[in-house]
């Protein structure tokens, strides 16, 4: 049974615009919608946010895929991740 996608993108307007399972293509359209969007993890734990990080996620979906997955990594190093 396929799961619930859990990377979910919201514009700078906090609004939510939808949601993914691999956080490369999360990256993709977090960058088209440029400075302000984020993607997060659950709706709660912002893994990204575009205009803010050492890069543009359009630099290299790839490369923000892996700050995004260690990031969801280090919530659940924490316990910090909630259903």
């Amino acid at each position: 049974m396929a799961s619930t996608p859990e990377l979910k993108v919201y514009n700078s307007n906090k609004e939510y615009i939808g949601c993914l399972k691999q956080a490369e293509d999360a990256a993709c359209v977090c960058a088209s919608y440029g400075t302000g969007a984020t993607i997060r993890y659950r709706h709660k734990h912002i893994v990204w946010s575009e205009g803010s990080e050492e890069f543009s996620a359009g630099e290299s979906y790839d490369r923000a895929a892996k700050v995004i997955y260690d990031r969801i990594d280090a919530l659940w190093a924490k316990g910090r991740q909630q259903s």
